[in-house]
């Protein structure tokens, strides 16, 4: 069986060596020493002055928006997973959903402008599949309206746009490092933000509101980072050069098989990004087989595809959106098959995949 993705760990020594001062000193969640490195080192690996750490990427972000005192209407893409539409509706807010483009399927920086209303306070992008948002055009609409932007950079841990790190792009940006992600630490997440004052409130509202041992000054949550899943992240962040060298293989085989096959569209890379090489995503477009008998196919040779992101967001059951609203991003979800991919997938099974779906 070859899976849609496989958690990289590292060695178990390792992990053993890094968790044994948690033995020592029993200090397991709430900002202990391991914990703080961790902030530490990945403020130095994002190249950002302010990060904050949670229990996972859903905490951090619903946060962040919270910590922003967002109100009204947020504009953002249905083109993503639950979490990002759940963080805003979750926050008392509206989504307003702005369509993909066909290029790279990021919201369309160009549709944007038009869905903004006297209630709209923030912009909500996603990097799709490591793919970076038009910021430029983004960040230049939130300036002349006055918005906030926050980006879910869930897809894009370690990568690089024009030079810079992807954690400065607009007002905060939120990271996932779930067990599925690049980078993981089992189960977390960290928020990158420019304004040093949400560093308090974002440290209250995930313990509860609490300010001091006599002082609930916010309706927060329990949202902390525990240590042993601080010290895996301590561990994996010393091997993601080589988590992303082994990928770059992965997607490049993809590639050589793949790219120019009629019927098969691919997301281009382009020359002003430093991939993660995150996921491969395909989208069967006019193929002699459809996405949906390409993933049968896949399942009966043992082999997990994820139709991601299917259904978008705005047509989910516990939601009554205008799904007609955004056209493309409803075409492309019911193309879309993202294939296996992990550091330590072998190029044989690589083969294998795409022998499979060229039949």
């Amino acid at each position: 069986m070859i899976n849609v993705i496989r958690s990289s760990i590292p060695p178990f020594d390792e992990y053993c060596d890094e968790i044994k001062s948690i033995w020592n000193n029993h200090w397991l969640t709430n900002d202990g020493d391991k914990h703080k490195e961790l902030e530490s080192k990945l403020c130095e690996f994002l190249g950002v002055e302010n990060l904050t750490l949670f229990v996972n990427g859903h905490m951090a972000l619903e946060m962040a928006i919270d910590a922003m005192g967002l109100t009204g209407e947020v504009i953002t893409t249905p083109f993503t997973f639950a979490s990002t539409t759940h963080a805003i509706v979750r926050n008392g807010l509206n989504p307003v959903f702005c369509d993909i483009n066909d290029v790279d399927y990021t919201i369309n920086a160009d549709k944007i402008e038009r869905l903004i209303t006297e209630k709209t306070s923030a912009i909500l992008p996603v990097h799709v599949y490591g793919n970076i948002c038009d910021y430029k055009k983004i960040e230049s609409i939130a300036k002349k309206y006055n918005l906030k932007v926050i980006y879910d950079a869930a897809h894009a841990f370690a990568e690089e746009v024009d030079g810079m790190k992807v954690g400065n792009l607009g007002d905060a940006s939120m990271f996932s490092f779930h067990a599925t992600k690049v980078f993981n630490t089992i189960e977390g997440g960290c928020v990158c933000y420019k304004d040093a004052n949400l560093k308090t409130k974002l440290n209250n509202l995930k313990n509860f509101g609490i300010l001091d041992a006599e002082t609930v000054e916010a309706v927060g949550a329990n949202a902390k980072m525990n240590e042993f899943a601080a010290a895996m992240g301590l561990c994996n962040l010393r091997h993601i050069d080589e988590e992303i060298a082994k990928r770059k293989e992965v997607y490049e085989r993809y590639l050589e098989r793949l790219e120019g096959v009629s019927g098969l569209e691919l997301c281009n890379r382009k020359c002003n990004v430093k991939y993660n090489y995150a996921y491969f995503p395909v989208v069967f477009d006019s193929y002699k087989y459809n996405r949906d008998e390409v993933d049968e196919k896949l399942r009966k040779n043992g082999i997990l595809a994820r139709k991601y992101f299917y259904p978008l967001t705005n047509s989910y059951d516990c939601y009554d959106f205008d799904v007609s609203q955004t056209p493309k991003a409803f075409d492309i979800s019911n193309k879309v098959l993202t294939l296996p991919m992990y550091a330590d997938l072998d190029l044989a099974d690589v083969d294998r995949i795409c022998d499979v779906i060229l039949d």
